[in-house]
């Protein structure tokens, strides 16, 4: 698939997701049984009662893979960015974490989703968030100009990797650091996943082989480059990611991916 046509179909995901919290007419992840077929169970129970203060709307717009807030060791007065930061969760979060003093930062390409997150931070009267249109490929910040990148689920939707690795060490001052969840592979992977467009917003499609990820990164400058699977996916994850998505034998598939799936914390910093 080429890199453009991924962009669009992720944007058109990720809007629909936004509007159907804007309406009142449910989750974008996986509480909702009438949105099951939108979403999968990777999104699901991640943050437990971090969100109590947080307006609905952005737990509600919560589409990651992990949690990456609570493990980045955020301080007081550090400048945040957020990649991929849809409905604005893991930024007000951040936000919270840094205090007045700091600052976070949320890049996303999805009108829709930077409307939500405008008015969430509204809500929440969070005065130290700014949310930037752009593609984690290209981030419209300079040069070392913050102290730490997370990012949840966004990462392995990149058609370009190395570029999104490029990119964050490039915006990240001398010895600033990389904390970001993402989906990884151990082993391989049945080709009809691969094909799958449908699942390059499930979390799984895009995502990098263990190895692949380390060396990736290795390859754009950064050091101490350390991946800590979170949670591993099991048959009856696929069976429910995969489920009510045309051309795909599941009963094949599911057991065929047992294990290879799973959740990580990715940690590595700018020397």
């Amino acid at each position: 698939m080429a890199d453009r046509n991924i962009k669009d179909v992720v944007k058109e995901k990720y809007g629909k997701a936004a509007r159907r919290v804007t309406s009142g007419s449910g989750s974008s992840c996986c509480g909702s049984a009438s949105s099951r077929a939108e979403c999968d169970p990777i999104t699901s129970n991640l943050y437990g009662r971090e969100t109590a203060d947080l307006p609905q709307e952005a737990v509600l717009a919560a589409l990651g893979c992990g949690n990456p807030t609570a493990l980045a060791q955020l301080a007081s007065g550090e400048t945040v960015l957020d990649l991929g930061s849809g409905g604005g969760i893991d930024v007000l979060l951040s936000a919270k974490r840094v205090g007045p003093t700091g600052k976070a930062y949320g890049l996303d390409m999805t009108d829709e989703m930077l409307a939500l997150a405008r008015e969430n931070q509204r809500k929440a009267g969070v005065t130290n968030v700014e949310f930037l249109k752009g593609e984690i490929e290209q981030i419209p910040l300079p040069d070392n100009s913050v102290d730490v990148i997370i990012s949840n689920c966004v990462i392995n939707l990149s058609a370009d990797k190395d570029r999104v690795f490029a990119e964050a060490f490039r915006v990240l001052k001398p010895g600033g650091r990389l904390a970001v969840s993402d989906v990884v592979v151990r082993g391989e992977v049945p080709a009809e996943i691969r094909r799958s467009v449908e699942l390059w917003i499930g979390c799984v499609a895009g995502a990098l082989d263990y190895d692949d990820y380390r060396a990736k990164l290795e390859k754009a400058g950064f050091a101490g480059v350390d991946l800590e699977p979170t949670r591993i996916y099991r048959a009856e994850d696929a069976r429910e990611l995969l489920r009510d998505r045309e051309g795909i034998d599941v009963a094949a598939i599911a057991p065929a991916v047992d294990g290879k799936f799973m959740s990580a914390f990715v940690r590595a910093r700018k020397p």
